[in-house]
């Protein structure tokens, strides 16, 4: 039997609340716990087993919250009204209600949010990360397949758009599908890189957007072929110093512009170039290249500055100059011609003038207030040399007639200059020529046989030699004095060879040759004869043309104190030349006889030349040929000339 337990008074063991009464102390004796006994047999191991002490109901009351003591915090949250009479309200009880359910709330949102992230994760799996722009397009939360469709489409027109070319003062453009450019739609996107375990980077996403660089691919040899071709034709250019131009007005002068300065530039760096290009030709910036320049020495400020104070006067209007008996005007398109600008110091332009161009633009009208010297001239009319006065030139002294012009550009009325002129004396004045001992005949010679067109030019070329006066230390040049206008003749004065412009003429020569050899002058150098023609003595004769028409010049010096003069005729088949002058020698010729003599060949039929001419030939040989000067006064040798000459034996021509 189950001993009875003591009962709980019916008050229970607290007092009321707010009685004030204090609980009352009752001693409860709980039966003592013993172990489990050990299983029996028999009629009583029937019985239920020992659960230990248990309540007596009679002492149980219904559940009273105490005054805040052992009470927990969720049953203050979830505490039904109407149970029991409401617990007093207590700052602390507040507080722990208040902090209860902001734990729940925050428990609540944090699930919340753990949920909302595992979704926007899940659903955002192999999509570009939110936020993502290429090229200021946004092709964030789009699928790879998706951005890429979208790049394609919206940024594929910019490959046929010119991109902008920055390159010094010069601004141009060059078109990417044409110049090996074009994008990595791949590459593109995979910069964009995957999407982010970051909850605050997700969540940040919805707000900020984060630009990624466009992958380009090129090919490196086209590309700097386009931009070596763009700075050929567009981005080079040389350096433009600063300068003044003109151009015609309506009132038949000009206008004065500025140039203005410009400096060079070069494409110095090509790889550099084509680096930048590729790096950065899908800016919207464009592309900036860096030049190497040339600086101009002047600058605009100088350029105005000569403009205004010195162009724009010097070219109102015309210049008037005044010559001797005739006028010429300056016109202000003359002036502006003229005008040479020319970079100074500290970036100032300045003007010089060109008179050569102003003698130019006035020379023609003012020509005939010049007159030509004349020389002295020899004349043969009463058969001995006469004096013809010479004549000084008035020449125009142009240094002196333009010296005034920088005063009169200044002035915007009486633009006007006086011409002036110099005096030049001839080479031979009167006074010289009577000074040159031309007196009388100091070498003659006659020689014969001339015949058909060769008279003819024999008659031109005398006249243009005759009267001709050579002053002590000069050198007379028959070439100088040869012209042109000679008919064709037979080269050789025999009249065979070729027929040539001025043959015979090698007759006349001959002549002079004599007649100065006679008069003591001296030899400046000749061209013998190829065949002896027996026309002249041997070792005496000389070449005007050859067989070709080539002219051969004859020259004599006059190395004597005194001058000489030439008088030639030609009449009748015979030419002779005189030697005017004082003479200071007797002259005599020695020859000193044929040797090494070599007969002629035969030649049967025409020659090379398909003609025939027949010809009975004469044989070669070497002669010399001694001049020997003698004193006038006592008739004394001085000394002695000799000159050897070889002649060619003539063919025989057999027809």
């Amino acid at each position: 039997m189950r001993e009875e337990e003591p009962a709980f008074p019916a008050d229970g063991l607290l007092g009321e609340p707010g009685s004030g009464a204090e609980p009352r102390q009752e001693s409860t004796r709980w039966p003592e716990t013993r172990s489990r006994p050990a299983p029996q047999t028999g009629p009583l191991s029937e019985s239920p087993p020992w659960s230990g002490p248990q309540p007596d109901p009679r002492t149980q009351r219904p559940f009273e919250p105490d005054s805040g003591q052992g009470l927990d915090l969720a049953t203050e949250i979830f505490a039904v009204a109407g149970e029991g009479p409401p617990p007093p309200d207590t700052p602390l009880r507040r507080f722990r209600r208040r902090l209860g359910r902001t734990f729940m709330i925050v428990g609540c949102l944090l699930g919340l949010f753990v949920v909302c992230y595992a979704i926007d994760l899940i659903s955002s799996a192999g999509d570009v990360p939110r936020g993502v722009q290429v090229a200021g397009i946004d092709v964030g939360g789009l699928s790879y397949a998706e951005a890429e469709a979208k790049l394609h489409n919206e940024l594929q027109p910019r490959l046929t758009r010119p991109v902008v070319v920055h390159a010094g003062d010069v601004t141009s453009s060059l078109v990417p599908a044409q110049s090996g450019l074009g994008l990595d739609w791949p590459g593109t996107l995979k910069q964009a890189g995957h999407q982010p375990w970051s909850p605050i980077t997700r969540m940040l996403s919805f707000f900020t957007t984060r630009e990624v660089g466009v992958v380009t691919r090129s090919d490196q040899l086209q590309v700097e072929q386009s931009v070596r071709q763009l700075a050929q034709d567009k981005l080079d250019h040389a350096m433009t110093e600063g300068s003044i131009g003109f151009v015609p007005n309506a009132s038949d002068g000009v206008t004065p512009y500025p140039v203005e300065p410009r400096q060079g530039q070069q494409l110095a760096d090509v790889p550099a170039a084509v680096q930048a290009v590729v790096a950065d030709w899908l800016s919207p910036r464009g592309v900036s290249l860096t030049m190497a320049v040339t600086p101009t020495k002047v600058t605009s400020a100088g350029v105005h500055s000569l403009l205004d104070s010195v162009v724009v006067p010097a070219v109102s209007s015309p210049v008037v100059l005044h010559g001797q008996g005739k006028d010429a005007t300056l016109k202000p398109a003359a002036i502006a011609s003229s005008f040479q600008f020319v970079p100074h110091d500290g970036g100032a332009l300045e003007l010089r003038v060109d008179q050569a161009k102003l003698r130019r633009a006035v020379q023609k009208d003012l020509a005939s207030t010049e007159t030509e010297a004349k020389d002295a001239q020899l004349t043969f009319d009463t058969g001995v040399p006469a004096v013809t006065p010479s004549t000084d030139a008035r020449k125009i002294n142009w240094g002196n007639t333009f010296k005034p012009l920088t005063d009169i550009l200044a002035k915007p009325a009486a633009r006007e200059l006086t011409v002036a002129y110099d005096a030049k004396k001839p080479d031979l004045t009167t006074d010289k020529a009577n000074a040159l001992g031309v007196k009388e005949v100091i070498g003659e010679f006659t020689t014969g046989g001339l015949s058909g067109p060769a008279v003819a030019n024999v008659s031109t070329l005398a006249d243009r030699i005759s009267g001709v006066v050579v002053k002590p230390g000069e050198t007379f040049s028959l070439n100088a004095h040869r012209g042109g206008g000679y008919a064709a003749a037979p080269a050789q004065e025999d009249g065979s060879g070729p027929s040539v412009p001025g043959g015979g003429l090698s007759q006349l020569a001959s002549t002079l040759y004599n007649a100065a050899y006679l008069a003591g002058l001296d030899d400046a150098g000749h061209v013998a004869q190829e065949y002896f023609l027996g026309r002249y003595p041997a070792g005496r004769d000389a070449v005007a043309v050859d067989a070709l028409g080539n002219a051969v010049d004859l020259k004599i010096a006059d190395n004597d104190q005194t001058g000489f003069a030439i008088q030639a005729s030609a009449s009748g088949g015979s030419v002779t030349v005189k030697i005017w002058g004082t003479r200071h020698y007797r002259v005599e010729g020695r020859s000193g006889g044929e040797t090494n003599e070599v007969p002629p060949t035969v030649q049967l039929g025409p020659g090379a030349d398909g003609a025939c001419q027949a010809s009975t030939g004469s044989s070669g040989f070497s002669v010399t040929d001694t001049r020997v000067f003698y004193d006038l006064a006592g008739g004394a040798e001085i000394r002695e000339e000799s000159r050897t000459t070889t002649y060619a034996p003539r063919p025989i021509v057999m027809c």
